[in-house]
């Protein structure tokens, strides 16, 4: 993809590349945007609101997001949508263009730049990583084992895989979502992992979701 004109649509959530996206389409000027997203290529931008909300506009765009693509729609009654899209890619936003009626931007492909790589026993190990934290999470009851699901082989699109399945905040998620180096990215990611399974363990030795015979590996 070079540069292009794109519909946006700023959430209060990031979008990886590879994962599904659900929506509820209901303003005006989205609806308007989801009419010529069907009759065109299906394809927008989603970007994460900084500050502000996701309804009535004014809000505070991140200037990375990633590109999706509209594979289902469907409408709800009362002119509600519900849709269904994946991430392609991650985008950067070169520059925003008057709402008319809805955001629209120039933007460009944000690419991994090139590197030394991740070791393949390091990323095994981030992967394990996240398994064993999603473990935790079912036994509070706060994950389904569902979400324990098969992570790509490849560093690069893995990583953005794991960070989508993590119990991270927006905030963390969009710091994953702009680093554009595989192994400085996977790097982020343990740590937060870490983070994330230090308050989990002390949750459960608390004896949390009725899981007081779970024991940390």
């Amino acid at each position: 993809m070079s540069k292009r004109r794109l519909p946006m649509f700023p959430l209060e959530t990031v979008l990886f590349p590879s994962t599904v996206l659900p929506l509820r389409v209901f303003e005006p000027r989205y609806r308007k945007m989801l009419e010529d997203l069907l009759v065109g290529s299906r394809e927008f931008g989603v970007v994460l609101i900084e500050r502000g909300s996701e309804v009535g506009g004014g809000e505070a765009r991140s200037g990375i997001g990633t590109l999706a693509r509209v594979l289902e729609a469907r409408e709800s009654g009362g002119g509600h949508w519900t849709v269904v899209a994946v991430g392609l890619q991650r985008i950067l936003v070169d520059q925003w263009l008057p709402d008319d009626p809805y955001p629209l931007a120039e933007v460009r492909p944000f690419p991994d730049h090139s590197g030394p790589g991740v070791d393949p026993t390091s990323y095994a190990t981030l992967r394990d990583q996240l398994h064993h934290l999603i473990d935790g999470l079912v036994a509070l009851g706060e994950a389904n084992p569902s979400n324990n699901a098969e992570i790509a082989e490849d560093p690069a699109l893995g990583s953005l895989q794991m960070a989508a399945l993590a119990p991270l905040a927006s905030f963390d998620r969009q710091r994953i979502l702009e680093v554009n180096r595989v192994e400085d990215r996977c790097r982020l990611l343990g740590d937060l992992l870490s983070e994330a399974q230090e308050l989990v363990d002390l949750r459960l030795r608390a004896g949390e979701g009725g899981a007081a015979s779970w024991t940390p590996r």
